[in-house]
């Protein structure tokens, strides 16, 4: 029976799939990493493209002696989330490693857009024992509709510190600083060093003083981006990631004596370890780390002993519609689900993974088993690309998720600086509540912010074009950067 409903639903995404007009990835590719200029905080550059976007937020950390400006806005709102951040930048950096070579005159941008995160990041553990890790006042900004460029909302910023520990957020940040700094080593050797160096320090702060940022900061961090998976998934990320960067046996050894610590268990008389191992995105880094280690595991190291492989098998297992323990669901039209908001964002991170495995899975020559079902990396990437082109506007709406990509897109995505006429159309001030009217008003953003991906539609397909419904149409930096790479990966295959 498992298997007929698995031929079902296989045959109902692949009937979605083969129905799609063909896409133009390199446009969709450049569009995906201009979105990022759109969320930019600080000084903006002469080479800014997004020009209805202005300087904001110039005295970030003025209040308390710290340069705390630049960085990215998470999403629609004003406030620097470093969680998520430092995941959208890992993310980056993941994507040009992988897929730099493919991205062609769009790979100086992207590089841009991964340096613009790390001069940040630099700045937020430039001082000793603290490491910064939110700019802004999130109930007094979610309170406003107003341009970051004209904010009137508090700039606090919010630190974690040996007394007052942030585990999760301070090994994210340096899992990106890491992985940033192996994509400037053939460019910058000097800025790569830098980040290396800092990335070491940070991590050994995350690591020597243990602890949740919920508990020190709970009360301005949650619920916008409270840790629900514990602290140890980002150590071991931000160890990996230095280990991949450095070739320093210790790391190495830290991932292997830690992953015992995230959760184990026997499925089928299997015993396996490694936690929530189908879990990914900017709070969970499980199968993120399971995929991003199996390349060494399968290349250099015996796998007798090591989750890493079985665990990333497994997590494939649960995305295949014809595997028997599928655990994800998907929409009519093919579009994979899991619990919680701004579904997108799962269906660019795990497209990532499959389309990453897959290239990892070539170079060894082997394929995924999940019981009596064997998939092969080409049918890793086929689900990846099902998922990518439902993005870009192959589902039952013939919509385009991502603003500015294809002829019908979303026009009213929840996004201030995007729904307020820019100070070039309005430069009389608009204060807090005045930006109401621009909130619940029925008219498109003025202003597109282009690559833009939002929330997306709801497990029925369907997707009301509303402001107001931030769930589906909210966009996110980390919805957007493993799409980067994704998109850049099928630029090269249908090219």
């Amino acid at each position: 029976m498992v298997g007929l409903v698995g031929a079902i639903m296989v045959a109902m995404v692949m009937t979605v799939v083969s129905s799609s007009s063909t896409h133009d990835y390199g446009d969709a590719l450049t569009k995906s990493i201009l979105f990022f200029e759109g969320q930019r905080s600080g000084k903006l550059p002469s080479s800014q493209r997004m020009t209805w976007r202005k300087d904001s937020a110039l005295r970030d950390g003025f209040e308390i002696g710290v340069d705390l400006v630049g960085g990215y806005y998470d999403a629609g709102d004003n406030v620097k989330f470093n969680f998520p951040m430092a995941f959208s930048t890992t993310m980056l950096a993941w994507s040009v490693l992988e897929f730099g070579k493919d991205m062609s005159s769009d790979l100086p941008h992207a590089l841009d857009t991964i340096r613009w995160a790390t001069d940040y990041f630099l700045k937020a553990t430039s001082i000793p024992g603290f490491i910064f890790v939110q700019v802004g006042d999130p109930y007094g900004d979610h309170n406003c509709w107003e341009r970051p460029e004209e904010m009137e909302t508090p700039r606090t910023p919010f630190a974690v510190s040996k007394q007052f520990p942030g585990s999760e957020v301070s090994a994210e940040i340096a899992a990106a600083l890491a992985a940033s700094s192996m994509v400037f080593r053939q460019i910058d050797r000097g800025y790569s060093a830098r980040l290396l160096k800092r990335a070491k320090m940070v991590f050994d702060f995350a690591d020597k003083y243990q602890g949740s940022y919920n508990d020190s900061l709970g009360p301005w961090v949650c619920p916008f981006y409270c840790d629900f998976s514990g602290y140890e998934d980002e150590l071991i990320w931000g160890a990996a990631w230095l280990f991949k960067a450095t070739k320093q046996i210790n790391y190495w050894n830290y991932v292997l004596q830690n992953m015992p610590k995230l959760d184990s268990g026997n499925t089928n008389g299997v015993s396996w370890v490694g936690g929530s191992f189908a879990e990914f995105g900017w709070d969970s880094k499980h199968a993120g780390i399971n995929v991003l280690v199996s390349k060494l595991s399968m290349s250099t190291i015996s796998t007798e002993s090591l989750p890493f492989i079985s665990n990333a098998d497994r997590f494939i297992c649960t995305l295949l519609p014809e595997s028997p323990t599928l655990s994800v669901s998907y929409s009519p039209g093919g579009l994979l689900f899991k619990p919680g908001g701004s579904n997108l964002q799962h269906a660019t991170t795990l497209s990532f993974l499959l389309v990453v495995y897959a290239r990892y899975l070539n170079q060894a020559k082997r394929a995924v088993h999940c019981g009596n079902v064997v998939a092969s990396p080409a049918r890793l990437v086929q689900l990846a690309k099902g998922q990518a082109d439902y993005i870009l506007g192959s589902n039952p709406l013939s919509m385009s998720y991502m603003v500015g990509y294809g002829e019908k897109f979303p026009q009213n995505i929840h996004h201030r600086g995007s729904s307020l006429p820019s100070l070039d159309q309005h430069p009389e001030p608009i204060d807090c509540k005045g930006g109401n009217d621009y909130l619940y008003s029925e008219n498109p953003n003025p202003n597109l912010l282009i690559g833009a991906i939002v929330g997306g539609p709801d497990i029925k397909d369907a997707y009301v074009d509303s402001r107001e419904d931030f769930v589906h149409s909210e966009p996110t930096t980390y919805i957007n950067a493993p799409f980067v790479g994704v998109l850049a990966y099928f630029k090269s295959q249908s090219s």
